[in-house]
């Protein structure tokens, strides 16, 4: 009986993140007794709205199949270090895995990774770059490494990164052909994040920096499931449309026990507005990190595989990745432990 309710509430999603609750590691015990069968969540979320929702859709689930069993549910505050997020394997030498993330696609988030990481560069410390995006890696062009060019083997088997500008990358763009399209499924977009993480030999790094795909998917619960995140930089454009898909990102990071380090408005300006990035750090009382403006010079910069924080140092965008670095740094001694 219990391996049946189990098989049921893999169909029960999480209202926010649309991920089953088995999955997320919410249920902790499944109780089947004479006349009755009580399911006890763990859940870091203290919304009683939250929790009326997520009875409402177990007992919807459940009752028509273990009929005449009496169906309860135990909602329970989960411990800040849930069993489900505890970090598996730290990265020896690496003292700060860094998500920057988007609930959207097109709102400049890779372009704000690979400055970002440049900034910190310039800073003075020692960082490396991520490419998460399976499907769509696009950091191996901003970085300007040809798409012919393969990471070497170490003696233990791990990757070697590719160098670029001072960073260390790994990139799924410098493993298969720009052309060949990735079809692959959840189980296998774990396996590539859990390569990327565990069999790189990434040194002693300041900062690795985790360049997200958009949106709550099965790359960036791998990613927390995986290596201890220090925190989770948003990017976000001004307008409201980008704002709304944010805020699901940053309720996924909040439920996985991932703290925000701040948010990164990009493309401010007159076409897209600005002030959204302001509104959404405020609502969540997070630093703002920096506005990035809407110029033609950062894609420029991009296309040409050469970021603006390298190629234009002293320009008015380069300084701004520069102050959204030296915030983010700053950042850090809210989250340490």
């Amino acid at each position: 009986m219990k391996e049946k309710i189990l098989e049921l509430l893999k169909q029960v999603q999480d209202p926010d993140l649309k991920r089953d609750i088995v999955s997320l590691g919410m249920v902790r015990e499944i109780k089947v007794e004479s006349q009755a069968v009580t399911i006890y969540l763990a859940v870091t979320s203290s919304s009683q709205r939250m929790h009326q929702q997520l009875t409402e859709l177990i007992l919807e689930k459940l009752r028509p199949s273990v009929q005449p069993l009496q169906v309860h549910v135990e909602i329970s505050k989960a411990e800040r270090q849930s069993a489900a997020f505890m970090p598996k394997t730290p990265l020896p030498g690496v003292q700060h895995v860094i998500a920057v993330s988007s609930g959207k696609g097109g709102v400049g988030k890779t372009t704000v990774s690979v400055n970002l990481s440049c900034a910190l560069l310039k800073l003075g410390y020692r960082v490396g770059l991520m490419d998460g995006d399976i499907y769509g890696p696009n950091v191996p062009m901003m970085l300007g490494v040809p798409s012919s060019v393969r990471p070497e083997v170490s003696e233990d088997e791990k990757l070697i990164p590719i160098q670029a500008h001072g960073l260390k990358m790994i990139s799924m763009g410098v493993l298969v052909p720009a052309d060949q399209p990735m079809v692959w499924r959840g189980p296998m977009l774990h396996g590539a994040v859990t390569q990327f993480l565990q069999k790189v030999e990434w040194g002693n790094l300041d900062f690795l920096v985790v360049d997200l795909p958009p949106g709550t998917g099965d790359v960036q619960l791998s990613l927390v499931q995986t290596v201890p995140l220090t925190g989770a930089v948003m990017v976000t454009t001004p307008q409201e449309v980008a704002l709304l898909d944010v805020r699901k990102g940053i309720a996924m990071f909040q439920k996985t026990q991932v703290p925000i380090l701040g948010v990164i408005e990009n493309m401010t300006g007159e076409m897209f507005g600005s002030g959204g990035g302001k509104k959404l750090a405020e609502q969540y009382q997070v630093p703002l990190l920096g506005e990035i403006p809407l110029e033609v010079l950062i894609r420029k910069a991009g296309d040409a595989g050469s970021p603006v924080v390298i190629s234009s140092p002293d320009s008015p965008v380069a300084k701004a990745f520069l102050k959204a670095a030296e915030s983010l740094v700053s950042s850090l001694s809210a989250v340490q432990p």
